[in-house]
């Protein structure tokens, strides 16, 4: 099935437009299923029933979280549309996959406050070039909801200063997408190129201080960065990534009234179940919508 595997991989990347790594965790669990069952030809594929299916999953579920149970549902699901793409019949395949409860939307989403908000903003020294430096990308992540790869990606050509336009590349889509630019965002990145940013050949946006130079920061020196803001304001023992910054400000957009729509399209989300989460987080106007419990006063 070496063959058949390459075409996936080939689709997912060609095709679906996935990263590398998505890709190949895809085409790994995918391999490990047809082994599994196993399916040694294309053939052999169309032989699979709902109960091979089951049976795969009950033996994942005594040792996979279902977190990971989904990740190989999702890679199984894309795999039977793969082949579907092909001309077989995987309909049934495909509804066969069973759905894993998400117990993560059993909580709200872990948000900054405002309060919490302004010390970590506050937290940047920005008589520093390093402290230049990552309070732009802080502003990047917060204000456009980039992720960190997404900004390890941006080059100088990335902003169009007269239009205030950001052009991002490196998404998990591999699309080249335009967001405006905030002023708070330009502001920030302005004051970093004209008084932080060393002599460097590169044209990426945000480099290395210390050598080696010329480089570009790594998608682990941003976190790093951010991590260490969160420990000079003291909330290191609540945050401890860049992702909460991107979840803020979705949530902000929500509680000025944004559609999930719009937070989509702001997020970059190709499904709108994965910013669907964001309207659970307007708790004042979920408590207004709330029944009155019987016996209670109204």
């Amino acid at each position: 099935m070496t063959i058949e595997l390459t075409r996936f991989a080939e689709y997912l990347t060609d095709t679906c437009g996935l990263s590398s790594a998505t890709r190949d965790r895809r085409a790994q669990h995918v391999g490990a299923f047809l082994y599994d069952v196993g399916v040694t030809d294309t053939v052999s594929v169309l032989s699979l029933s709902a109960t091979d299916i089951d049976a795969y999953f009950s033996t994942l579920a005594s040792r996979l979280r279902p977190a990971s149970l989904r990740i190989v549902c999702n890679s199984l699901r894309s795999y039977f549309r793969y082949r579907a793409v092909r001309g077989d019949e995987t309909d049934g395949l495909a509804a066969a996959l069973p759905r894993i409860a998400d117990w993560r939307r059993a909580t709200l989403p872990k948000v900054l406050s405002d309060a919490e908000l302004t010390a970590f903003l506050d937290a940047f020294d920005r008589t520093d070039p390093v402290g230049l430096r990552d309070y732009a990308i802080a502003r990047c992540l917060l204000d456009l909801g980039l992720r960190g790869h997404e900004v390890t990606y941006l080059t100088l050509e990335s902003i169009d200063w007269r239009r205030a336009i950001l052009t991002i590349s490196g998404t998990k889509s591999k699309r080249i997408q335009q967001l405006p630019l905030p002023a708070s965002t330009g502001e920030a990145v302005a004051q970093y190129l004209r008084q932080g940013r060393p002599q460097t050949t590169s044209r990426r946006l945000f480099v290395r201080h210390r050598a080696p130079l010329d480089t570009p920061l790594s998608v682990p020196a941003i976190r790093n960065s951010m991590n260490r803001a969160f420990v000079r304001c003291g909330l290191r023992d609540q945050f401890c990534n860049t992702h909460v910054l991107r979840r803020t400000m979705a949530t902000q957009l929500q509680r000025a009234g944004v559609s999930v729509k719009e937070i989509a399209d702001v997020l970059r989300h190709k499904s709108l179940d994965t910013a669907y989460s964001y309207a659970r987080v307007d708790v004042e106007q979920l408590r207004a919508m709330a029944l009155p419990w019987p016996g209670s006063p109204s």
